[in-house]
């Protein structure tokens, strides 16, 4: 799946199931370091769907580290809502989650 590729149904479907989510990754102080990518790659790919929790000593805007960290594990930046954004990055092997 393409990054960006998703439309505006399935964006919002995807925000509706993420709610049901717990932040799974953290962002801290040092933002977006190969461990937090490499921990959002492996979660991910099992789930499909991810929520990220910017935690408040990060230094970086919250936007910028959600953009550099769906850029580097190859997501779909679904949402950002204030600390918390969703990842999504289809897994074609075993598909959980079936978009509109």
């Amino acid at each position: 799946m393409l990054r960006n590729s998703l439309t505006g149904k399935q964006k919002s479907f995807l925000r509706s199931e993420g709610m049901k989510l717990e932040p799974v990754v953290m962002v801290g102080k040092d933002a977006v370091t190969p461990a937090v990518v490499q921990s959002a790659r492996d979660v991910i790919k099992k789930r499909e769907l991810i929520k990220v929790r910017v935690l408040n000593n990060c230094l970086e805007e919250v936007e910028d580290v959600m953009t550099v960290l769906a850029e580097r594990c190859d997501a779909n930046l679904v949402q950002i809502k204030g600390n918390t954004g969703l990842l999504f990055k289809r897994n074609f092997e075993k598909p959980k989650i079936e978009l509109p």
